[in-house]
């Protein structure tokens, strides 16, 4: 498909966000659930499992950028550069769900160490493969200000679905599992096939059917990973980008890996199967705070979608940021035990939630555009493959340092086969902190970076202006 209409039909714009369901259920499942897997379910040392995020730290530096090369070099007759890598490796990132949440049963911690790093190292180099070409894909599909936008939208629309349904089913799962009799490592293995099956679908649905855009006027010769590297890096609009990116996911991720042991240990006093009734269903007492925070967050995005337009992504974002920080703050003022303080804290965090989900996001594709405009050439695989770098870096880096932190304050895994475990004052603070205030601060440090973000809309719009102009001279050109 060429993509010589700017506006893109309504199916392909659902299709193609589709496929952010999986990628956020695979990510959510991850972010949220896995630190608090590793110290209860795998029962290592909080200390010791952070430096198997380590080791996935360093093999991201390596896989993500490769495969960005990659995606932006290989080329099939049928699937085109992105496509390909859907069809081929879709369906194995959907099997491998479950490797990840494999509790080994082995004594020694060294090996259970080895086991679950490999495992994350598996699963991660699969992300890579379907993640860094699919997204790769959007600012093939238009070169549209708005569109993009658009677009992205309906991506973070299907992200947010994806979390939201993972935060509400997970944990619910997991416990409704554990009160039948069942362990709790039999629940994150029910619960990990069925978003590996679930996440399958859409990338299969998206190869076939949603269309590489064609652009007639790219260089086909492949410039050197090194050279491409260095003119990402020489890109200035993309390293603010790439910070801004950073520090939004980096808040979202400390919040959300943290709030299990916020409403485990705070609100619901360490009871390990805490339910609460809404609507005449029972549910986990996370499923309830994360489900809330997520569904504001979702029936937000239009708001976000607006502002943008009507000011601009910059400005809008600066506000949203502001917003969410303030908010932030308030965690501290949640009382022991105060379920209603939590859910308005819920609501009110998703507002800001929601504008970190699509914002950010809608920014890469103009940077990319200004690159093209200063060597003429497009290298999306290689900026998303750094973009996609940065995401797991963040939540690799937080997963990290949240699981020092509570274990020099002491933090215990509950004992095996125990409802109720409790935790220490100091332990309890510094989750309350580690899950309020230090997002505040990431929330305004990326505020800062944005507030000095160089590219506007009206500089994005005379940098549009001038590719066209030079695109059809190019083609004028016999």
């Amino acid at each position: 498909m060429e993509n010589n209409d700017e506006r893109l039909p309504l199916w392909m714009k659902i299709l193609y966000g589709s496929g952010d369901f999986g990628l956020s259920s695979f990510n959510t499942l991850r972010l949220i659930f896995y630190a608090i897997f590793l110290t209860d379910v795998v029962g290592l040392d909080p200390r010791l499992a952070s430096f198997g995020t380590l080791v996935g730290i360093i093999w991201d530096s390596i896989n993500d950028p490769i495969v960005g090369l990659l995606s932006d070099r290989i080329k099939n007759d049928r699937f085109g550069k992105r496509r390909s890598f859907l069809v081929t490796f879709g369906v194995p990132f959907g099997l491998s769900f479950m490797v990840l949440w494999w509790a080994p049963p082995f004594e020694s911690d060294i090996l259970k160490l080895i086991i679950v790093t490999v495992a994350f190292m598996l699963t991660d180099t699969l992300q890579s493969l379907v993640s860094v070409p699919y997204f790769s894909m959007t600012p093939e599909l238009t070169p549209d200000y708005n569109e993009r936008t658009s677009i992205t939208s309906f991506r973070m629309f299907f992200n947010l679905m994806g979390s939201l349904v993972v935060a509400i089913l997970a944990p619910t799962i997991v416990k409704a599992t554990m009160a039948s009799g069942a362990t709790q490592q039999q629940g994150y293995l029910i619960v990990s096939a069925m978003f590996g099956v679930i996440t399958m679908v859409p990338f299969l649905l998206i190869a076939f059917f949603v269309k590489e855009g064609i652009d007639p006027t790219d260089p086909e010769v492949p410039l050197p990973f090194r050279e491409v590297l260095e003119t990402a890096w020489e890109n200035v609009p993309f390293r603010f980008a790439a910070a801004i990116y950073m520090l939004n996911w980096l808040t979202f991720d400390f919040i959300a890996l943290m709030l299990p042991f916020f409403l485990t240990y705070w609100v619901a006093n360490g009871d390990l199967l805490a339910t609460t009734t809404i609507f005449g269903t029972e549910l986990a007492v996370e499923s309830l705070a994360l489900g809330v925070l997520l569904i504001t967050a979702v029936l937000t995005l239009p708001l976000w979608t607006y502002l943008s337009k009507r000011y601009g992504k910059r400005h809008a974002y600066i506000v949203s940021l502001l917003f969410w920080a303030v908010i932030q703050v308030g965690v501290m003022w949640v009382g022991n035990g105060d379920m209603t303080a939590t859910l308005i804290i819920a609501v009110l965090a998703g507002v800001g939630a929601s504008a970190g989900h699509i914002l950010p996001d809608a920014i890469f594709p103009d940077v990319m555009e200004w690159d093209e405009l200063r060597v003429g050439h497009r290298h999306e695989g290689i900026y998303y493959g750094v973009k996609n770098f940065t995401r797991k870096l963040t939540g690799a880096f937080a997963i990290f340092v949240a699981l020092q932190v509570l274990g020099w304050f002491g933090y215990q895994a509950p004992p095996e086969g125990a409802l109720v475990a409790t935790q220490t004052a100091s332990t309890l603070t510094v989750i309350r902190v580690l899950t309020g205030p230090v997002g505040a601060v990431l929330l305004l440090s990326a505020a800062v970076v944005t507030w000095f973000y160089p590219l506007t809309r009206e500089k994005h719009g005379r940098i549009r202006r001038l590719l066209e102009k030079r695109r059809a001279r190019m083609m004028s050109t016999p």
